[in-house]
């Protein structure tokens, strides 16, 4: 089974919602979690509710820092937006993310988020067909 981390700054936001929507796309095909490099203190309220739009439920979730062991066991490490670096052992494959940022375009609040959702979710999907496709080539 192919194992993704999927890592923002606070944990909060963007890696919460990837990870919420691959377990929805993949459900136990795929071994999902999510961590922050700098881990916040609370889900983005705004981020919760954009999932739930879609049926994904992320509000039992909490922000939490890399794990060592965990980073060194996955085989592939998923950075969302331009602030999140990871130095990951040999052998795991790290990509960005460059994540649409619509308040750079003067949209906020629900709009953004949905914005944000919608992105991280086409990318979440091409991801997920690679990892649960023929080999699952990472």
């Amino acid at each position: 089974m192919a194992s993704v981390l999927f890592v923002c700054v606070r944990n909060g936001g963007k890696s919460q919602m990837a990870a919420g929507l691959m377990r929805a796309v993949t459900g136990d095909d795929v071994e999902v979690h999510s961590a922050g490099t700098d881990p916040g203190t609370k889900i983005n309220a705004l981020s919760a509710q954009s999932l739930a739009e879609v049926g994904v439920d992320i509000s039992d979730e909490s922000p939490k820092p890399i794990d060592p062991e965990l980073l060194g066991s996955v085989d592939l490490v998923v950075t969302l937006g331009r602030e999140a670096t990871v130095d990951a052992p040999d052998g795991v494959r790290v990509e960005n993310w460059d994540t649409d940022e619509p308040s750079e375009r003067g949209i906020d609040g629900m709009e953004r988020m949905r914005l944000i959702r919608d992105d991280i979710d086409a990318r979440v999907r091409a991801l997920a067909a690679r990892l649960t496709g023929s080999g699952a080539n990472v």
